[in-house]
């Protein structure tokens, strides 16, 4: 069965097909720039073992390459021109306001926001929120939020994101059928 969690490379969110299709050559993981897609180990199961993942938290996918599915000997990562596959939804990034600086603890930062590279931005700030600091001034504060539509789960956000550890804003797998825009055009 599907495990939720995995991250796949753009184009190859049918992780029956991906699977039955990946030749585990490791050619994706080489020719990936940001060294984002890392082979699984135990997360994908025995039948996954050693296909390409994303894992935003060591690197992100690059806005700007498409060579994972260029490089690719079955068509487990489908070769995309590079404007398709800029429209290729990975996953969802989400924000934790628990651990989000400006949610969590009224500390400005718009990192997430800066580092998403999709033309109309799938990270705005949002509000102006007042704050009073320690020593009794006052600011407006801007907090980010996702707009799930426009995301197409690169991963620049959480791999960026300054916090130690887990980051505020993680990027979760997501049903392309469902996400706007993103279902692929029959014919």
């Amino acid at each position: 069965g599907k495990r939720p969690g995995l991250l796949r490379p753009p184009g190859a969110q049918d992780e029956g097909r991906f699977l039955s299709r990946c030749l585990r050559g490791s050619e994706c993981m080489t020719v990936c720039p940001t060294s984002g897609l890392q082979p699984t180990l135990a997360e994908a199961g025995l039948e996954g073992l050693w296909t390409p993942v994303l894992k935003p938290r060591l690197s992100y996918c690059d806005f700007a390459c498409s060579a994972c599915g260029h490089v690719c000997p079955s068509g487990a990562i489908p070769k995309l021109g590079l404007a398709e596959k800029q429209k290729q939804v990975i996953g969802v990034a989400v924000i934790d306001r628990d651990r989000c600086l400006p949610w969590a603890s009224d500390t400005p930062c718009i990192v997430c926001q800066e580092m998403c590279p999709v033309p109309d931005k799938a990270i705005e700030l949002v509000g102006q929120h007042l704050i009073t600091r320690p020593d009794g001034s006052q600011d407006y504060l801007a907090r980010p939020k996702v707009i799930p539509s426009r995301c197409i789960g690169c991963g620049a956000c959480e791999f960026k994101c300054p916090l130690e550890g887990t980051a505020a804003i993680v990027v979760l797998p997501s049903n392309p059928d469902l996400a706007a825009g993103s279902a692929p055009t029959a014919g």
